[in-house]
């Protein structure tokens, strides 16, 4: 087996939640798995999640924990995202840490654009995970809404700076779930974390 080197990300802004679970089960499995694991919750970061400015030009200093978010994202081979679904999108405490943390120069390279003309990206060489959750069914997603934070995920965000490729695991009727539904997600997100996928 080959050890990866792991950074997981709890996305809820809450203390506690069945996104953290899945987190904490993913990260748990991985390192018991002997994968090197660094785990994050947004609910532990201070931060201003209002980027504030129109441009690029002048930019907020980063407080120390998207610092440290950018420093084990660097630091990682796999790169994991558990998220809530929230309006059809990220939480907005989630979505405040990508638009203060991701920045030219850091995660992508305005001044060497990519043959299509896009940013380059600076993030390559780490693949990535996202677990789901949502109360909206998955054919939902498909059909009416037609993936569309999937598409924002692998191909404005986290593929944009070069996770790729990037696997997206739905756990869709998340608001009351049986207790042995939630042992299975919780089992699923342990298998993956310990074959580090």
């Amino acid at each position: 087996m080959t050890v990866k080197r792991i950074f997981v990300l709890d996305g809820h802004p809450a203390e506690t939640s069945l996104t953290g679970s899945l987190a904490e089960s993913y990260a748990k499995a991985a390192q018991d798995a002997g994968h090197e694991v660094r785990m994050t919750r947004l609910h532990d970061l201070d931060f201003d999640p209002d980027y504030g400015f129109g441009g690029y030009v002048n930019q907020k200093p980063l407080e120390p924990g998207l610092e440290k978010v950018l420093q084990d994202i660097e630091w990682s081979e796999h790169v994991v995202l558990a998220t809530p679904v929230w309006w059809g999108g990220l939480p907005a405490k989630l979505k405040g840490l990508v638009d203060r943390a991701f920045l030219p120069g850091r995660t992508f390279d305005t001044r060497n654009p990519t043959k299509l003309g896009l940013p380059g990206p600076m993030l390559s060489g780490r693949t990535g995970r996202v677990l789901m959750l949502s109360d909206t069914p998955n054919w939902v997603f498909r059909l009416l809404y037609r993936n569309a934070l999937m598409v924002q995920l692998r191909g404005q965000i986290l593929g944009f700076v070069g996770i790729r490729p990037l696997k997206i695991t739905q756990f869709s009727g998340t608001s009351h779930p049986e207790r042995r539904v939630i042992g299975k997600w919780l089992q699923k997100a342990a298998a993956m974390g310990a074959a580090a996928a």
